[in-house]
């Protein structure tokens, strides 16, 4: 007899976390049932950078092209300005999110997706969209209250904010998507280390049609120099575009040591016009908000049968553009283990590598997002004289004198623009992560790998265990180009062999498990035509990979099977220790037993 569940799992949340939890989770056919304390999804802008690895995530869900659709594109992104203001004289311009000519070929050669300017806003209700409709269950003014799990399941208690109504409901899981300010991760015992609220930034929505200053040198940031926006760690002021060119931002650092800021109307149109360079100018204040940065990560995501991700467990400014991408990237690691347990496809045991592969994620763009704000050092020094009663006007006349002192300045300038690729151009951030956990399987008798080019800003292609498969281009069946990354995942394990290692095929045919495809690289499509994929495998065409659902290598094996029943066997037994499955292969004459019962509750 089975217990009832009301749902198999409850994501407390809809936002990039919890949204995209319920989207995978419909997708590969699980019972997820969202809840939101308030009455719609995220009603200002928010995260925006949507990077390569988030826009994969997306293609794989079959998002991506609704995404392209509401968001600004990739060439519209990158020609970031400082200047002293919008109508003023330039100082500099940085080609940033991989749009400048000197790194272009290595965005495009990384991905089949161009990043994308996505705001939260828009982002969140194209998830909840197609998580609807795919079964996914959504209860907004819904509060989630508490919550007691045991051996089998989580109860869950909410309140009904309309009607004040009380009730619970049993689940297999439990998804902390809360937030900053998580109440699921605080009822599960899970701690963070670091610090929060250590500095503070106003942000004011504003809508003016400033076409005519920047659509001749377009961007999603524009950095403002000047005295008025000159305090805190980036020392300068900010206008995002939020819908080109009539919908922007503006922001600038807090001295929350001064009590509250002054936010009246009169000073923040004092404010904003001195930014744009325009006494004059006419616009409409649509939200003004105080955020607060923080430097504190969680080094345990999940506690028994309650699993929390995105904001709750990496608290950081947005700098970098990480935000939002790494709560879309927690879900995507976190639905697929969660649905290949639920349908007894997997161990238990499966589950607790999404903590073990994630925390250090988290923990890293944490640290990378707090040293970019740091790193706007030495460019302000280039920016300020400190001994002038107003240092930043005075710094600017000595960064444009011709004498040695301008010289040294727009040296040191350009020095300080060159390091803010580590903010802006970075990659290998985005796409670097290498997973070591018990669901990927270890090499023995392999070095350790060697990175040719800085980690942080260059993509390392390969093909090791815990590593994201390379994309490269292949020619499908319509002779049209097809990504080596849509050939896998959709909720499936993948094995990739070449025409030589036909064996592998056949094993995987003679396994015949419902999660498992063959993609044999070289028969109609999947033709590497341009040899690219030859150039990336790092193993004989007759060697085998196995790919997880997510796009993670798992296991490779470099040479030819000797038969059959050797490739079962190895296949198997990366199989067993990736899924936790308790059979031990032996020559695997019949595929190992799988459990297979419905999502739908049972009694």
């Amino acid at each position: 007899m089975r217990e009832e569940f009301q749902t198999d799992v409850l994501v407390v949340g809809s936002g990039p976390m919890g949204a995209t939890t319920a989207l995978a989770l419909a997708t590969y056919g699980i019972r997820v049932h969202v809840v939101n304390r308030y009455n719609w999804t995220a009603n200002t802008p928010r995260a925006h950078i949507t990077n390569q690895r988030a826009m994969e995530v997306l293609r794989d869900l079959g998002m991506e092209q609704e995404a392209r659709r509401d968001g600004t594109p990739w060439e519209w992104m990158g020609d970031m300005l400082f200047t002293t203001s919008l109508a003023g004289p330039e100082i500099a311009r940085l080609r940033t999110w991989g749009t400048g000519d000197d790194r272009k070929s290595d965005y495009l050669q990384g991905s089949p997706c161009a990043l994308l300017d996505l705001t939260q806003s828009k982002m969140e209700p194209l998830l909840v969209k197609n998580a609807s409709a795919r079964g996914a269950v959504f209860s907004f003014n819904t509060e989630y209250l508490g919550h007691q799990q045991d051996g089998t399941g989580v109860t869950v208690e909410l309140r009904d904010r309309l009607e004040g109504r009380t009730y619970t409901v049993r689940a297999r899981y439990l998804v902390g998507a809360d937030g900053a300010r998580s109440k699921v991760m605080e009822d599960a015992g899970l701690k963070l280390e670091g610090h929060l609220a250590r500095a503070a930034t106003a942000y004011i929505s504003f809508k003016a049609d400033l076409t005519r200053h920047v659509a001749h040198r377009p961007s999603v940031l524009y950095w403002i120099i000047t005295s008025d926006a000159a305090f805190g760690e980036i020392g300068m002021g900010l206008l995002r575009a939020v819908e080109p060119w009539t919908e922007w931002i503006a922001g600038w650092g807090l001295d929350v040591s001064n009590g509250e800021p002054d936010l009246s109307d009169a000073e923040i149109r004092r404010k904003i016009r001195v930014m744009v360079g325009d006494p004059d100018l006419e616009f409409e204040v649509t939200n003004k908000s105080i955020w607060y940065v923080n430097q504190a990560y969680a080094p345990t995501y999940s506690s028994g049968r309650v699993f929390c991700g995105g904001d709750a467990v990496h608290r950081h400014p947005p700098t970098s553009g990480l935000g939002s991408n790494t709560c879309i990237q927690d879900a995507f690691n976190l639905a697929w283990k969660l649905a290949f347990v639920i349908k007894g496809y997997a161990g238990e045991r499966l589950l607790d590598s999404y903590s073990v592969e994630r925390a250090p994620v988290g923990a890293q763009i944490v640290a990378r997002a707090n040293q970019s704000r740091l790193d706007y050092g030495p460019l302000n020094r280039c920016f300020r004289d400190t001994s002038a009663s107003d240092p930043v006007a005075a710094g600017l006349r000595k960064l444009a004198e011709p004498g040695a002192e301008g010289v040294a300045r727009r040296a040191a300038m350009a020095e300080g623009l060159k390091g803010k690729s580590y903010e802006f151009n970075a990659q290998g951030v985005e796409l670097n992560q290498r997973y070591v956990s018990k669901a990927v399987r270890t090499e023995v008798d392999v070095p350790l790998e060697v990175w040719n080019k800085d980690p942080q800003l260059f993509l390392q292609a390969t093909t090791r265990p815990g590593a994201k498969l390379p994309h490269t281009w292949l020619v499908g069946r319509d002779g049209r180009r097809v990504s080596t990354l849509d050939l896998v995942g959709k909720g499936k394990f993948s094995l990739v062999t070449g025409l030589a290692g036909q064996v592998w095929a056949e094993a995987a045919e003679k396994l015949d498990l419902p999660f498992l495809r063959t993609v044999v690289i070289g028969t109609p499509g999947a033709q590497d035509s341009y040899c690219s994929w030859h150039a990336l495998r790092e193993i004989e065409e007759a060697g085998a990979l196995l790919v997880r659902p997510d796009g993670f290598v798992a296991w490779r094996h470099f040479t030819a099977a000797g038969n059959v029943d050797h490739a079962m066997s190895e296949l198997g037994g990366a199989l067993s220790g990736v899924l936790d499955w308790p059979y031990e292969p032996s020559g695997c004459e019949s595929p190992p037993a799988i459990s297979v019962f419905p999502s739908e509750a049972t009694v």
